[in-house]
Order: structure tokens, then sequence, then C-alpha cells
């Protein structure tokens, strides 16, 4: 696919992949088929977007609610998760997509964290495409650890700037989110990213995770290319 030529290409695309349980159960599928579904499209996805353009896809990979489901679900999802890491990062390494991981990675169960850090070792001179991987995430939980830092180095509160506080922020050399899309229908953000996202463009898809396509990254463009984004200036 060539990069789309004369569009206003996003350069920074956030994901909230929704919407697998409802596709398993809609389909007499148990939730684990569910899991396995949306993680093929997510090793699908990325190369979706950097082929047209995008440079960075932040994907929500793992809630730091998500621990409150039952604990086979649980258990499943971090195998999922390990196995992105190990057994895929050959063939991301290979295509040249660079992973970073955001989030409370050093609480993640047995050696996932050092498999995470191994990850983004290994692609960090990559330049294909960024795959930030939010990861026992969330946007509420990466506030308070970038002001617990911020106390740690003895900032004190005159110090205190928005700039300053983004340099606390996981990844933070990310530029924010232009769009931000979530499948299965639901319009909100569930502590997606919540700084970054003060003026991000905010796209919501009927359909589930596990049925997203290639052209819906063209659909998504098309949406982005056509929004005016003023940044709290002028309505005209």
């Amino acid at each position: 696919m060539e990069k789309m030529e004369n569009k206003n290409i996003p350069k920074h695309v956030g994901i909230i992949m929704d919407g697998n349980r409802r596709w398993a159960r809609e389909r007499n599928l148990s939730t684990l088929d569910g899991h396995l579904a949306g993680y093929e499209k997510m090793r699908q996805a990325p190369e979706w977007f950097f082929s047209r353009g995008v440079e960075i896809l932040s994907v929500f990979a793992f809630s730091a609610e998500n621990w409150n489901r039952g604990q086979e679900e649980v258990n499943y999802l971090m195998k999922l998760i390990k196995k992105a890491v190990n057994e895929e990062i050959e063939e991301i390494n290979k295509k040249g997509h660079k992973i970073l991981i955001s989030g409370r990675v050093d609480e993640l169960p047995g050696d996932l964290p050092e498999s995470c850090q191994e990850a983004i070792n290994k692609t960090k001179n990559n330049t294909k495409g960024i795959l930030n991987i939010c990861l026992n995430y969330g946007g509420r939980a990466e506030i308070a650890d970038a002001v617990k830092k911020m106390i740690k180095n003895k900032i004190e509160a005159e110090q205190v700037h928005e700039g300053l506080i983004k340099k606390y922020l996981y990844n933070s050399e990310l530029p924010d989110p232009d769009i931000i899309v979530r499948t299965s229908g639901e319009e909100r953000l569930s502590s997606f990213q919540l700084w970054q996202s003060a003026y991000s463009e905010l796209f919501f898809m009927e359909k589930y995770w596990p049925e997203f396509e290639e052209k819906d990254v063209d659909l998504i463009i098309e949406e982005y290319a056509g929004r005016k984004r003023r940044f709290g200036g002028d309505g005209e």
C-alpha cells in the first residue's frame, strides 16, 4: 500500500481496541476466543497504519482496571501479551517498527517486565513506525506516577508548568495523538491518554475490534482529513 497522497495524514493515532468479548458472545464463542481474534488483529494493524504514512500507533492493550476481570481471562491476556513481546518481536524488528511500552510495566507478572524491556531495547533504533503499547496502563495512574516522580525529584510548586508535567509522563517524547479511535460503539476514553488527548480528535466506530479491517484505516484517515483542528482558537 502506497502512502496516501494529498491527505492530511495524522502523525499519531491512538486506538482503544474494544469489543472482543461482545464479538465472541454474539458468535457463541468463548471470551478467550474473542481476545485471540483481537490479538490477531493487533498483529496486522500497525503495518496498515504505517504503510499509509502514520508514524505512531498507540494501542490500549491492557488497562490497569482489567485486573478486576476473572482470573482465567486475566491469565489468558497475560499469555497473549507475553506471546506478543516474545514471539512477534523478530517479525516486528524485521519490519523496522520500534516498540515502546507505556504503563506500570514493573507490576506485570513473572518475567514479563524483562521481556518488555528486551523488546524495547531490540527495536530502539528502528525507524519505520512506532508502536506504543499501553500495558497495565491508566491515564489517571500515569498522571499520579508523574506527580510522584516530581515530588521525588523535589520539584517546587513554582517550577510546575504543563510542559514539565508532560516530561514526567510515560514516553513523554511522543507527540499527543492527533486522533483517538474507539471500536465497539462505546463513546468514552476509559482513562486512555487523558493528559495527551486534550485536543485529540475522537472517532467512535460501531464495529468490534476483531472486525477491524485494513479499509477502516482509510476511513479513519479520511475522517481526520475532514476535521478542522482549532486547538481552542476561533470558531472559524
